[in-house]
């Protein structure tokens, strides 16, 4: 965690450096793009949770990728862009209990007094594809400027984790089949200059449909909130 914070804010650097550095540029590019490189931090929320079930501590989430800026207009402060990322997420909860058994996985909801639980999260792991619709108030000679970029991102998963440890039981899982292979959502970026609100809503369930909670299906959705930061 503390090695994913600090790449972080060494590419929050970077891009500050990286600003400072294109604008003492005297031959002007009129064929620029912007922001291709990405990196944000977010807060994760589960949306739809079923009755019983609730969050706690600080769920994180860590994306980092490559969009191809392509501007549309003769201006070039509208464009589309399409980009390949990678994506870690945590979700931290208090009682739901992700257990095997047998070669089953069940889902079920515990006291967590009785249990005094320590640790109970379970952790995604993704390569995404994200579309954005993007408009700016750049120019080829301005490097800070307010920024909406709005689209559609789709992640594939490639591998997954489960952790619980109480004083009664401790269960840890990789790579559970319970978990839709592909999950997606819309995407929303603003702000200015460096500092961009960042907002990701789930339209599909985390969990795959087949999976079952108290006798009904887990529909919990993926709700992020956090910062964007651009380089170009």
């Amino acid at each position: 965690m503390k090695n994913q914070i600090s790449l972080l804010f060494i590419l929050i650097g970077f891009y500050g450096f990286s600003q400072n550095d294109y604008t003492s540029v005297s031959e002007v590019d009129n064929n620029y793009r912007e922001d291709q490189f990405y990196a944000s931090v977010t807060y994760n929320l589960l949306n739809e949770k079923p009755d019983g079930v609730s969050q706690t501590g600080f769920s994180s989430g860590f994306h980092f990728g490559f969009i191809r800026d392509m501007p549309i207009n003769e201006r070039r402060n509208v464009s589309i862009g399409l980009g390949l990322g990678i994506s870690a997420n945590s979700y931290n909860q208090k009682n739901l209990l992700i257990k095997e058994t047998n070669k089953t996985i069940s889902f079920t909801e515990i006291n967590e007094s009785d249990y005094n639980v320590s640790k109970n999260k379970f952790a995604t792991y993704l390569v995404e594809v994200p579309l954005e619709i993007r408009w700016r108030t750049s120019t080829a000679e301005d490097y800070n400027f307010w920024r909406i970029y709005t689209g559609f991102k789709i992640g594939y998963l490639v591998y997954n984790t489960t952790t619980f440890k109480s004083d009664l039981d401790n269960e840890r899982l990789s790579n559970i089949d319970s978990f839709n292979k592909m999950q997606y959502g819309l995407t929303l970026s603003a702000g200015y200059s460096t500092w961009n609100f960042h907002v990701y809503y789930g339209l599909n369930s985390i969990f795959d449909n087949n999976v079952e909670f108290e006798g009904e299906s887990i529909n919990m959705k993926s709700l992020k909130i956090g910062l964007m930061f651009y380089v170009l």
